[in-house]
């Protein structure tokens, strides 16, 4: 009777699985090689220890799940940016360095700048810039009626740079008009993320490219080596309109920011027109962005509109994870520092850094009135639970905390005393510190202080605060979801 087993050639039952364990034991090999490889790369790159050994340890015992989340989650710079932004010699580089000479020359005056701003003016790489008008814009209708009014007023270009762009009423209506303005002869430039952007259909953008639109999106993955950096966002909202007029803010294009959200109601956002010196800085940072994408600097006008009559001193600090220092959180920081009777703080989302809890903690302590206001209805429940994490400490060290019940507040503003206040795209979260472009205007001016004061007083008169108890009388549930949230702060 013949054997299976001992025909020439036959692979027994034995040798298989011996194959199989070496197949495995060479895959868990090479896994936990590539875990201690990534793990050796989050050691030398993690901005905190506790993050960086939060990375050693699930990369060295679980590297089947942590290695990819790593290469997605884990990194801190945006590399590629980096290295195009720090190598002076580069076309960018240089063209940097002469358009901040030619910025500098309308620098405020040392005797009119102010000391505790000194530290955001290094951070900008550019003081604050004098003879600017600007204009507070609360809310959809003003700001697409001011956004809309200044691309039909463009006569020679437009930069044009969103978040988020739909193909919706309000997202057509922009199309129409820079199609419009693009067989004018008006040169028209459009970004946007990739990452935001991604449900913007293919011929939207086609349309916009028959017209004569340059077209181009913001791709964090562009690089061999930025494959898998999907954690990285521009989240600027930038037009600039012939290099005199700029605006910036935290408005995307959708209906949702004019019409509000069925289920989360009227959008509560803020904007801001700027027209003079600083209207350039804004067009500088489109400028590196631009770069980015296309690896161009297009030839732009450098002379700006002075307006008459005006002379509002405005900074433009980006920011983002090209940078050298944590700058979003460093300018937070810096503001709540210079504040000696108040600092008012506006933000859809509220998951700050240590650094920015601790001087939000110090400043109430100090006796300076620290008013933060957020959403009641969020649009994200992961940001919602975890700010819970951090409100009793800051209820309890005398911060006042509003929730805001008129719709869904997604504006981002913050009032330092009465001489100045910021509008931009920062929201109070490691997202906006760390992981997204971001780009805030700081505006020194008692008479702009006052229109942002009647915003926020207009907006807590539309809010509830918030009491100690509503946390401590929150059941065991929500208690563990809100830490269970917090373990989530560094990508949030």
């Amino acid at each position: 009777m013949s054997d299976e087993r001992e025909k020439p050639g036959a692979v027994t039952l034995p040798s298989r699985r011996r194959r199989f364990w070496r197949r495995l034991l060479l895959v868990v090999g090479v896994a936990h090689l590539v875990g201690f490889v990534s793990s050796l790369d989050a050691m030398m790159s993690s901005r905190t220890s506790q993050g960086a050994v939060a990375w050693i340890v699930s990369l060295n015992t679980l590297p089947y799940v942590a290695v990819p989340a790593y290469w997605v989650f884990g990194r801190t710079k945006f590399q590629g940016y980096v290295s195009a932004r720090r190598d002076e010699n580069s076309v960018l580089g240089q063209a940097l360095a002469e358009k901040l000479a030619e910025l500098r020359a309308h620098g405020v005056s040392d005797e009119h700048a102010d000391k505790h701003l000194v530290g955001v003016e290094q951070l900008a790489k550019l003081p604050f810039l004098g003879s600017n008008r600007v204009e507070l814009l609360i809310d959809g209708e003003q700001t697409f009626e001011s956004l809309f009014a200044g691309i039909d007023a463009a006569e020679r270009y437009l930069l044009v740079q969103f978040y988020i762009v739909r193909a919706d009423a309000v997202g057509l209506a922009l199309q129409a008009r820079l199609i419009e303005k693009a067989r004018q002869g008006v040169e028209v430039f459009f970004l946007y993320d990739e990452i935001g952007s991604y449900a913007l259909p293919s011929h939207y953008l086609q349309t916009l490219e028959e017209a004569g639109v340059r077209v181009h999106r913001f791709h964090s993955t562009r690089g061999t080596g930025n494959r898998f950096q999907l954690n990285f966002r521009n989240h600027r909202k930038i037009m600039v309109a012939d290099g005199e007029r700029a605006w910036v803010g935290g408005f995307n294009v959708g209906d949702e920011y004019l019409e509000g959200h069925p289920r989360i109601g009227p959008w509560r956002d803020t904007h801001l027109m700027i027209e003079g010196p600083a209207a350039l800085a804004l067009q500088l940072v489109f400028l590196e962005d631009w770069h980015w994408a296309t690896e161009e600097i297009p030839e732009l006008p450098w002379s700006p509109l002075i307006p008459s009559g005006h002379g509002t001193p405005v900074l433009i600090l980006p920011s983002g994870p090209a940078d050298r220092f944590e700058t979003a959180s460093l300018m937070i920081q810096q503001a709540i520092h210079a504040a000696q009777e108040r600092i008012w703080i506006s933000s859809p989302y509220f998951v700050p850094d240590e650094g920015v809890l601790a001087m939000l903690k110090l400043a109430s302590l100090s006796g300076v009135e620290v008013k933060i206001l957020i959403p009641e209805r969020p649009d994200n429940l992961l940001t919602y639970f975890a700010a819970y994490a951090f409100l009793d400490s800051l209820l309890e060290a005398g911060v006042e905390v509003y929730r805001y019940e008129g719709g869904f507040l997604h504006g981002k503003a913050f009032l330092v005393d009465e001489i100045g206040a910021a509008v931009g795209t920062v929201n109070l979260d490691n997202r906006s510190f760390r992981l997204n472009f971001e780009v805030t205007a700081m505006v020194m001016d008692a008479d702009f202080a006052a229109e942002v004061d009647a915003m926020f007083k207009a907006d807590f008169a539309r809010a509830r605060q918030m009491q100690p108890e509503e946390i401590s009388d929150k059941p065991l549930w929500h208690r563990v979801a809100a830490r269970a949230a917090y373990l989530f702060a560094p990508v949030l």
